[in-house]
């Protein structure tokens, strides 16, 4: 297909998939910015396959999570809700109710989520699973303004026999009651189950060629991706998954001088090349930071990473980079690196 069209809209909905010749990681860069006609992208890497209730069971626990950061994406009514008392919690419930009313979503779960995400409190909303799934699939929906959600199940290692048979079944309650646009499975062949529907992916061309030109990375220096859930980046606020961002924002919002900061904003590059996100803009600085999580040291993110930083820097951008592990072992080390960088670019 290369860079004729969306391969996605080729996949069957709501349906297992797996997708055959598609490195994970290019996958994740060919879907980074999402694209405008693209599902919400959800990607899950799991921490067990013991049993298709522990898999099903943290697939949702890790998306109502997501949904509580987002909130209020996909409840804007109850943006100047602030704080958890009476009052507000009486308030989100009715403005809750009163989305349910002319929208397709259950009115007391999104009540509950919406009660949940203002108090910040940890316990799970207690539905039974199928009303779980389909409620935070319309959350998500909502947040995106897309049509569809899709969990992208990364497997990246052979799995025995049994394992395999757990990972698709649960895979499959999710595609099919869980209101999902479907599941993709990608990464490690399921050598061992033959009856769900296997497509071969093409990405874009510029996609293709840095997989193909990118450096190997020695085994030694391969990173251990975490297991988890990651929804993508949304316009104008920290990632939702990531302690560095969120804790990097944190002490931005009480520096004065890190005014004009905006975050998970695409930038427009030109009619030749793509657009690309950015972690945080200073767009009247020309000056863009981005936080590196450990996928960024993947051999495909890698290249993508250097490719970007030299488009930017052509483009008048200057790129300051800094891991996750130095943001959270000393932010102010990082937040004065910054500060002393704009500074400098401020000079008239």
């Amino acid at each position: 297909m290369g860079s004729d069209g969306s391969w996605w809209t080729s996949l069957p909905r709501g349906r297992v998939v797996q997708l055959a010749g598609v490195d994970a990681d290019a996958l994740a860069v060919s879907l980074d910015p999402l694209p405008a006609d693209a599902p919400v992208v959800v990607t899950y890497r799991p921490s067990s396959t013991a049993s298709q209730a522990a898999i099903v069971g943290e697939v949702l626990d890790l998306l109502e999570d997501s949904a509580v950061a987002l909130f209020p994406a996909w409840l804007p009514d109850a943006a100047g809700l602030i704080g958890p008392n009476g009052a507000n919690l009486a308030a989100v419930r009715v403005l809750a109710s009163r989305l349910a009313g002319r929208t397709s979503h259950f009115g007391p779960f999104l009540g509950d989520l919406a009660a949940r995400a203002l108090t910040g409190g940890h316990s799970k909303t207690s539905f039974p699973p199928e009303v779980r799934a389909t409620g935070l699939t319309r959350v998500l929906e909502a947040a995106y303004d897309r049509a569809d959600v899709v969990l992208l199940v990364e497997v990246r290692a052979p799995l025995p026999v049994r394992d395999e048979h757990i990972l698709v079944a649960s895979a499959e309650w999710i595609a099919h009651r869980g209101g999902f646009g479907g599941v993709w499975l990608v990464g490690s062949n399921l050598a061992h189950v033959d009856w769900i529907s296997v497509r071969r992916v093409t990405l874009p061309d510029d996609v293709e060629t840095l997989v193909a030109t990118a450096p190997e990375t020695p085994a030694d220096e391969k990173p251990d991706l975490p297991t988890g859930l990651t929804v993508p980046p949304m316009a104008g606020r920290p990632s939702p998954q990531s302690a560095a961002e969120q804790l990097l924002e944190k002490v931005l919002a009480s520096r004065e001088w890190a005014y004009g900061r905006a975050w998970n904003q695409t930038v427009d590059l030109g009619l030749l090349v793509s657009v690309v996100r950015v972690d945080v803009l200073w767009e009247a600085e020309r000056t863009v930071v981005e936080i590196d999580g450990p996928e960024h040291w993947q051999r495909v993110h890698y290249a993508a990473d250097r490719r970007r930083d030299v488009l930017l820097q052509t483009a008048g951008y200057a790129v300051l980079r800094f891991t996750n592990d130095q943001v959270l072992g000393d932010v102010n080390s990082v937040v004065h690196q910054i500060e002393q960088f704009l500074t400098a670019r401020r000079v008239p």
